[in-house]
């Protein structure tokens, strides 16, 4: 699956696209040219279930017109469709209401260097090979214990892709990139009779780089351990608990924080977290930095997608926000500095100085009785009051060992109590969706149940 074209056309058709706006009246413009090729293979039940190929190409461009904007896009890359998106943005610009804070970043702001970031690993993987590691990922699980009996596939899927931006403020950028992932989901079931309860769990391995990949049959095996530990779950009594946030679910935590101090919630007073900059947000042990050169990693860019240059920093330190998330249009309406976190955020890594030692088994000895959370369910989240209600699987502790796991309950508080109601996180941190973030503790949470 090699690519269709070269940077080298990128960058020339970007530059004509900059120049055939300019020409035709556009104050200023950005273009955004694109490739991607991909291949997913998933697998059921030992045999195949689908194979799919993909191969995607996009020309974007943003016109501004003085303080009007007009977007346009195209997966047709001849100059005569150029020309036409181009048209398309501008008219649509002469119909868009004026907008004072609308605009390419400032020129000081944008990226003039771009380090390698070590984010381009194309896996040569054949659609037999791909199969091959599905099945075994599969078969590792069943293998584990005769109690799996039903699975919900396994899949094996790899990307590549490279991209070019430039402005008419002079910015020029891209790269190419690579994301890679295996994952299988299966289903325990205590007796081989349809009344039988039933329970899943899955277990995935995601990689910029095929070789840092979890081996298949670990990945099969503790997909399979997680779903049979979830065998003979009940419900508990209502009451307030000590909660743990298993280190995956835990990311969730600061996703909702993120959210809360971006750009848009800000501007538009929609935030729990409104105007917090410089206060106290999470407990005083925490800090939160984010760093987007760190090799390899999946959330790793050397600038946003409005090609301003990003930076290592801290967003928290010792529980008080030390800064916002903001793209130029919000930092222009907020009165303050672009973040560089157009597009999103850039590897974010919480640290404690209430850590301990010794794995998920040491932090649940920390809390002794309570309830620790493996799966969330539902969006029960409302980000302007901070109210928060999910449903919730997991398992009750006593005197930190597990007893037995916990289904049919309802977890609930409000997220400003609960971030600053941490009273330890684990050493088991783990990569998740850009977080890095170990097993989190609560002090005290609803649990209701029955």
């Amino acid at each position: 699956m090699g690519f269709s074209f070269k940077s080298e056309t990128f960058q020339e058709l970007t530059e004509y696209a900059l120049k055939k706006a300019k020409s035709l009246g556009a104050t200023d413009c950005a273009v955004d040219i694109s490739e991607a090729v991909g291949q997913s293979v998933s697998v059921r039940m030992g045999k195949i279930e689908t194979i799919e190929h993909t191969r995607d190409k996009n020309i974007s461009l943003s016109v501004y017109v003085r303080n009007k904007r007009g977007n346009a896009s195209s997966s047709d890359f001849s100059l005569s469709a150029i020309d036409s998106a181009v048209h398309a943005a501008l008219d649509i610009a002469k119909y868009t209401a004026a907008d004072k804070f609308a605009g390419l970043p400032d020129v000081a702001s944008l990226a003039k260097r771009h380090r390698d970031l070590d984010l381009y690993h194309p896996w040569n993987l054949s659609v037999a090979k791909a199969v091959e590691k599905g099945l075994a990922m599969e078969q590792a699980a069943f293998d584990v214990s005769k109690h799996i009996r039903n699975s919900e596939g396994a899949s094996v899927s790899t990307e590549s892709g490279h991209f070019f931006a430039a402005n008419s403020k002079g910015f020029r950028g891209g790269y190419f990139y690579s994301d890679h992932s295996l994952g299988v989901s299966v289903i325990a079931q205590a007796k081989k009779s349809k009344d039988s309860p039933m329970q899943r769990d899955y277990w995935n391995s995601s990689d910029r780089n095929a070789k840092n990949l979890a081996k298949p049959a670990k990945i099969g095996a503790y997909a399979a351990q997680r779903a049979l530990a979830r065998l003979g779950s009940r419900q508990i009594t209502t009451g307030n608990y000590p909660v743990i946030f298993e280190a995956p679910v835990a990311s969730s935590l600061i996703r909702h924080y993120v959210q809360a101090v971006s750009g848009v919630p800000q501007y538009r007073k929609t935030s729990f977290l409104l105007n917090s900059l410089g206060k106290q947000v999470w407990a005083p042990h925490i800090t939160i930095k984010e760093d987007p050169f760190i090799p390899g990693a999946q959330a790793s860019s050397p600038f946003d997608e409005e090609g301003v240059k990003v930076k290592a920093r801290t967003v928290v330190k010792k529980g008080v926000c030390n800064g916002y998330f903001l793209s130029s249009y919000s930092a222009r309406k907020l009165g303050l500095e672009t973040t560089g976190n157009a597009g999103g955020t850039h590897n974010i890594i919480l640290s404690s100085s209430k850590t301990v030692q010794g794995g998920l088994d040491a932090l649940l000895k920390t809390m002794g009785t309570g309830l620790l959370v493996t799966e969330m369910m539902g969006q029960g989240v409302n980000e302007v009051t901070g109210d928060y209600s999910r449903g919730a699987f997991g398992y009750w502790v006593e005197n930190g060992i597990i007893v037995h796991p916990v289904e049919e309950i309802t977890i609930a508080g409000n997220l400003k109590d609960m971030l600053g109601n941490i009273v330890a996180v684990g050493d088991d941190a783990y990569w998740r969706d850009g977080k890095y973030v170990g097993s989190i503790l609560l002090e005290s949470m609803t649990v209701a149940g029955n």
